[in-house]
This record gives C-alpha cells, sequence and structure tokens, in this order.
C-alpha cells in the first residue's frame, strides 16, 4: 500500500471515530448511517440503545441507473418513506467520515425533501 493510501485510510478512520463519538441513535431519534463505496449505497437507520436496525436500504441487486449522486439522492428518498413506516420522522446524520460534500449532500437532502428531520 502506498504511503498516501494509507494516509487517506487512517485520515479517514479518525474523521469516523469522532463522528461516532458524539453520535448515537436512540428509539425516538435513530442514528441515519450511510456507506457510500465507488459502485454502491446502503443506509440503515440504527438504535444503537438495543443495537437493533430499524430500517435499511441499498443499490446492491438493484438495476439502479445514474450516476452516483443520483443513486444517492433516489436511495436518501428511499430510506425516508422506509423510515416513515416505522414512524420515525428525526434521525442524527452519521456520515462515516466522509466529507459532507457532493454524493453525500444529495442523499441528504433527498431524505430531507422526503420529510426526514436531522
Amino acid at each position: 500500500m502506498s504511503n498516501s493510501l494509507a494516509k487517506k485510510l487512517l485520515n479517514k478512520s479518525l474523521r469516523k471515530g469522532r463522528v461516532r463519538s458524539k453520535v448515537t441513535g436512540t428509539a425516538e431519534r435513530p442514528r441515519l448511517s450511510v456507506t457510500i463505496s465507488n459502485v454502491h449505497v446502503s443506509a440503515q437507520l440504527i438504535d444503537d440503545e438495543k443495537g437493533h436496525t430499524l430500517a435499511s436500504a441499498t443499490t446492491v441487486g438493484s438495476k439502479a441507473a445514474g450516476t452516483m449522486t443520483e443513486k444517492c439522492a433516489a436511495l436518501g428518498t428511499e430510506i425516508a418513506k422506509k423510515a416513515k413506516k416505522v414512524k420515525v420522522t428525526a434521525v442524527v446524520f452519521d456520515r462515516n467520515g466522509r466529507q459532507y460534500a457532493g454524493r453525500l449532500s444529495a442523499f441528504a437532502n433527498a431524505a430531507r425533501k422526503e420529510g426526514l428531520e436531522f
């Protein structure tokens, strides 16, 4: 592994730890955790007190087309609809060490448009 790649991964894990030290989900306000890879996007609503996933959505196995930003926006809408089904209106946002820009921002804006508060 090259030195610059190792530094990037270290920095991401440090950011992730910083975010997770402050962000915990409850039954009333679960944690919305978003994972974005090069190909797929997945999101989960997690109650950290019980250790349960309340709802989840992913592009794995779906025929989602378009750019990654469009996939993120579609998934943001989908997870917000699933949250309404389990009677969740407010969440805490766990960006998983990613910078809040681009794809992550598109995901969050789509979820907010659908009525999710964070």
